[in-house]
């Protein structure tokens, strides 16, 4: 089973706590893990979340690295995190873009998607805040008939 993952960066800690039980309960219906693969972008937040859950329980991770420059734009105390994410992934998939872009993020999203059985969101059900946000991963996703699962805590706010 391969799971891809899209969601909100930026999230209040008590958000964060609540999404990362979300996620622990979400990787508890695969089981057994040693077949599931994680499908991460390894941006700050959800994405690298999930890869460390799946990793932790026995599955394996392939990145999907949406620019050249992808790295240089996430938040710096990020980045040792996914330099050792990206060194765990098993495979890791490039979009051929340089500039780090939404329309590079968003075209990343796709092939997420297209690699995925299946799409976790960590998704508040608002329109993206910008192109190639969680809003329009979920509805390419819908739109391909990639199933999508929404992870969203109760009265929840980013």
């Amino acid at each position: 089973m391969r799971v891809g993952i899209t969601g909100h960066r930026g999230l209040p800690e008590p958000v964060e706590a609540q999404v990362r039980t979300l996620l622990a309960r979400q990787l508890a219906a695969y089981a057994p893990h040693d077949d599931l693969v994680a499908v991460s972008c390894l941006a700050d937040g959800p994405d690298s979340w999930w890869a460390h859950a799946v990793l932790d329980a026995g599955g394996r991770l392939e990145v999907v690295v949406p620019a050249a420059e992808y790295r240089a734009g996430l938040p710096t105390w990020h980045h040792p995190d996914y330099d050792t994410l990206l060194a765990r992934s098993s495979d890791a998939h490039e979009t051929g873009l340089r500039e780090s872009t939404s329309s590079a993020h968003q075209t990343g999203s796709e092939i997420l998607v297209g690699l995925s059985d299946e799409v976790v969101a960590v998704w508040d059900g608002l329109p993206a805040r910008g192109y190639g946000g969680t809003a329009d991963v979920v509805s390419y996703a819908c739109g391909t008939g990639v199933p999508v699962t929404i992870l969203w805590p109760a009265g929840a706010t980013r």
